[in-house]
């Protein structure tokens, strides 16, 4: 699983800063997607506005992930690492295996206290590990297929149109 930024305009906000039209960062959509694997398809997305935290929005994904199909193993980036959700995915909704980078939180040094990100700490799966970029690659080629910049203008109909860029992504795989 993995989340990603859309854009809210046609001009691009790298365009905006070059020119000095913008000094601040502006809220954008995001949509956070969890990916299957083999056919890169997405069971499950979310659409909220950016920039923020990711890790409050892996609950919500996969537990409407679990509900649409089998999940052995999670995927995530360090930005989910959270001893809660490794208790979530594992002991609440079957999850097998957790494959979540530990974030030290500027603490490289120290061992976590809790037991799932301990073991991640000791026994991290690298080969695991690097099964990421399928997730990576299925918002490529949504973003390719489909573009970045949504059209929609306000967030209530951003959020719409990006579960229907979902759903289209879906379907061009079917």
């Amino acid at each position: 699983m993995d989340a990603t930024g859309l854009e809210s305009r046609h001009i691009s906000p790298y365009f905006l800063r070059r020119k000095g039209r913008t000094k601040r960062t502006t809220p954008f959509p995001r949509l956070a997607v969890l990916c299957e694997h083999s056919s890169h398809m997405f069971p499950a997305a979310l659409a909220r506005a950016g920039p923020g935290n990711e890790s409050p929005l892996l609950p919500p994904l996969v537990r409407q992930a679990v509900g649409r199909l089998r999940i052995h193993t999670l995927y995530a980036d360090s930005a989910y690492d959270s001893e809660a959700h490794h208790r979530l995915c594992r002991e609440q909704l079957g999850i097998a295996n957790t494959v979540i980078p530990i974030n030290d939180r500027g603490r490289p040094w120290a061992l976590p206290r809790t037991p799932y990100r301990l073991q991640m700490k000791r026994e991290f799966p690298q080969q695991q590990a690097g099964q990421r970029w399928h997730v990576e690659s299925a918002i490529s080629q949504l973003k390719r297929r489909l573009g970045a910049c949504l059209t929609a203008r306000n967030e209530v109909s951003r959020h719409g149109e990006s579960y229907v860029r979902v759903l289209t992504h879906n379907l061009m795989i079917l």
